[in-house]
């Protein structure tokens, strides 16, 4: 399931060039995995290939979109919106990716009537109604650490059932509801990490301390 979108990605750009129909290894390179794990996946959701032609690239972008479900439109909430929320909702990919945002959250009044990406922001007290007449069906919360399980709360106690926290917090939510969590740190630490072993740096080599007074 984690690799669908990146295959939908990948037959997206197929697409936008131009291209009709593809092989299993060119559609793999372009997807950036293993073609025998490409078609083991695919296989999985039918037989869209065809021996020595390959895939319908706009066929096949069909049959994984209603897959993972973006052929509809789904309302989301953003909860939050600092600098990283405003990225999010100015962020053009998700209207083209089956994702409309409806509503933006704040619970600082000075954010109250400000427009980002055509969206007026509203208070953070609003969700109930929000989630109610819009039919919301994923909250995305984009707030301080302190305050992401009060925004989770909420949004599950109005029937969210779905959420995607970009706050450093590990929720705790009731069973049928479903978190993703992305943490940019961490991402960056993991490539720290990589780029230490690269550079053939022993991590466990202690770093020397400096005396007080020295330069």
């Amino acid at each position: 399931m984690a690799r669908l979108p990146v295959y939908l990605r990948a037959l997206n750009a197929l697409a936008d060039a131009g291209t009709a129909t593809c092989s299993s290894e060119h559609l793999a390179s372009v997807a950036g995995v293993n073609s025998a794990k490409l078609r083991k996946d695919l296989s999985h959701l039918g037989s869209y290939g065809t021996r020595g032609v390959g895939y319908d690239v706009e066929y096949l972008r069909y049959q994984i979109a209603r897959e993972i479900g973006v052929t509809q439109d789904w309302p989301v909430v953003i909860v939050g919106i600092g600098n990283l929320g405003q990225a999010l909702a100015s962020f053009s990919g998700f209207r083209s990716r089956g994702f409309r945002v409806v509503a933006l959250l704040d619970a600082d009044p000075d954010r109250h009537d400000q427009v980002v990406a055509g969206v007026e922001v509203r208070p953070f007290d609003d969700l109930e109604g929000v989630v109610r007449d819009q039919g919301v069906a994923i909250g995305v919360i984009a707030t301080p650490a302190v305050a992401a399980q009060d925004v989770a709360d909420r949004m599950v106690g109005c029937g969210i059932t779905s959420i995607l926290n970009f706050a450093p917090a590990v929720l705790a939510v009731p069973e049928g509801v479903d978190v993703r969590k992305v943490d940019l740190s961490i991402e960056l630490q993991i490539l720290a990490y990589h780029q230490q072993r690269k550079a053939g740096v022993d991590a466990t080599t202690p770093v020397p301390t400096r005396k007080v007074g020295s330069a």
